[in-house]
Formats: structure tokens, sequence, C-alpha cells
């Protein structure tokens, strides 16, 4: 018999469900980079009537999505605000300053999450000694921060104040569905916040590939010609487009399972005797800390011989995040295996 894989490295490990192999197969498709593909085009409307926004650009993924939104939103020389854990900072490969020649402010915030008077402190005076401060990101949910989420109304208070410094907002919405699902935050609302919005299909919706960037039709425009730019114009891009209609369609609410899930992980967690401090599980991500007593390569190892995958993020730092490809069953395999370690 196979040996049951428990793979919680990550929400992107999914595999297209029988569903979402059926619409990629019977996708409609044309050239994208002509504007013709009828099944891009069908998402990027469906995507942008989700939140309210004029126009949406599908791209292979939400780092180009971001980078794209940076490079629009900023001039060679401005400065962009952001958590110091944020993915646009810590996993886009230097893409800030490599692709836009913008520098960062960083902010420490909570677990991932800045606050309006954290931003107004960092804002740069009018002086020409010092860059010029031009966008502030915002990520919800926030990878390191465990999966948490922002409180509505500080977002609203984000934004009203970077409108009246004539500061840019953009959300790095990689997990935003996840985000909506355990705090009811309302995506229409969520587009009259923010001047650029990315969002992912190939996390927690289960998606093979894909992110979608919103904005104004004037900014997705320009966005086209950056996406040509950063090499992510596509061709018959529907058999994918098809997968992510498939997942806006099918696995917005089953999100609540994987939360589900992974509240279970985190009680486990701080069941075990060598787990110092567990973060606060929120949505579908899982951030532990191993005592001195078990080094993160062991446990790790003892993990894998058992058949469960999961990743370090840092010194005696691991993080499991459940998605639609872990069942119940995989959940009471993982106890069993803590138990022996």
């Amino acid at each position: 018999m196979r040996e049951m894989i428990v793979d919680l490295r990550s929400d992107t490990v999914t595999r297209p469900t029988p569903g979402m192999l059926d619409a990629m197969l019977h996708a409609r498709v044309g050239d994208d980079v002509f504007g013709d593909d009828p099944t891009v085009n069908s998402l990027e409307e469906k995507v942008a009537d989700i939140f309210g926004k004029e126009a949406s650009l599908f791209c292979p993924s939400g780092t180009m999505t971001n980078q794209i939104a940076i490079n629009g939103l900023t001039r060679p020389g401005d400065e962009v605000i952001c958590e110091a854990g944020s993915h646009v900072y810590k996993y886009e490969g230097g893409g800030i300053a490599f692709n836009s020649g913008a520098s960062v402010r960083l902010i420490h915030g909570d677990r991932g999450r800045i606050t309006a008077a954290q931003v107004a402190i960092n804002i740069n005076p009018d002086d020409i000694h010092h860059p010029v401060s031009r966008l502030v990101v915002a990520e919800n949910t926030a990878n390191r921060g465990g999966g948490s989420c922002y409180d509505p109304a500080e977002l609203r208070r984000i934004s009203a104040l970077c409108r009246e410094q004539f500061l840019k907002f953009h959300l790095d919405g990689a997990r935003f569905f996840n985000a909506m699902i355990a705090t009811g935050i309302d995506p229409r609302e969520t587009g009259t916040l923010f001047d650029s919005i990315s969002i992912c299909l190939s996390k927690g919706l289960g998606a093979p590939v894909g992110s979608l960037l919103l904005g104004s039709g004037e900014f997705i425009h320009q966005s086209r010609r950056v996406r040509k730019l950063f090499g992510g114009a596509m061709r018959q891009a529907g058999y994918l487009a098809a997968a992510g209609i498939y997942a806006l369609d099918h696995h917005i609410t089953r999100l609540a399972d994987d939360h589900v899930r992974a509240v279970r992980i985190g009680e486990m967690m701080q069941a075990c005797p060598f787990v110092k401090q567990v973060m606060p599980v929120e949505t579908n991500i899982i951030i532990f800390t191993l005592s001195e007593t078990m080094p993160d390569e062991l446990f790790l190892a003892r993990l894998k011989e058992a058949g469960i995958l999961a990743i370090s993020i840092g010194p005696q730092s691991i993080r499991m995040v459940t998605h639609l490809d872990i069942s119940d069953p995989m959940i009471e395999k993982l106890a069993g295996v803590l138990k022996q370690c």
C-alpha cells in the first residue's frame, strides 16, 4: 500500500481536483498577448468585479503581481513602507530594488501587521536628504505572522492616512480569501481602500498557477506593459485561467475546513513538551518554536521519516500550512507521529 504523505510545507503544493482538471480540459482559449483568450478575459473580469475594481491582469505568480504594482506606483529613488517580515521584502529576491530602483522602510509590526500610527511616523519629511515616501504595502493574511489577519478598521485608517499624505496603498492579498473567511472582511470594501491589490489562485484556492493584479483601468493598462517587460505575458493561458475560475467558484468557502484543521494542529503543538511557543492560529498557517532540546533539523527529519513534510522558517522555527489536500486522517497521522518524537 502506498504510504500516506502529509505535505504541510505550503498551500502551494496542491494538485488540481477532478472538477478543476475537467474545466481546464474544456477551456476555450486564444492568444492572451493579443487579448483574445476568452477564458483569461472572463477570469480578469470576474476578479475585478469581486473587488469592485475597474480591471485586473492575470500573471504567473504573486511575486510578479506585487512587483508590477510596485513598479507602477513608484519611481526610482522612492521609498516603500512595509512590515519587516513582509513577502514583498523578504521573499521576492530583492525585487523592489532590482525591478523598481526603490528603497524600503521596514516597520516591525504585530505578527506581520502594521498600524496607521506606525506608518505616520515612518513617512519621510520633504527633504532632499531622504527618499520620497511613495507606497505603503500591507499583507493580508501575513505569512510570517502565522496567517494573521488585519482588523478591517485598521486598514481603513491606513488607507485614509495614505490619501491624506498622497501615498499609494497596495495589498499583497495572496491569502486574502483566508482573511475573508476568518474575519468577514468584504472584498468590495477592500477594493475601495487600495490603489492596487494582488490575489493568488495557487495557494489556498488550489489552482496550479496564477495570480491577479487589480486596479484602475489606466493602472492595469500600464501594468500589462510591465508584465510584458518582466516576461510574464502568456499565450493560451486560458487553460490556467479556467482553473482559477473553478477555484473561485468552488474553493473559497471550503477554506474554513483548512482553518479548523490548522487550529487542531496548533493545539497538538501546544501539548508537545518540546514546543516552546505556538503563534495564535487564525487561518491556515501554524508557526511554532521548538525548545533547545529538539533541534529543528532533527524534528523535520523525524517527521520526514514518517512521511510528513514541513519547513523551517528560522532557527528553531517551524511552519506548517493546511490546504485542500490535507484530510482529517492526515491530521491524526501527524498526532500519532508527534507522540513518538
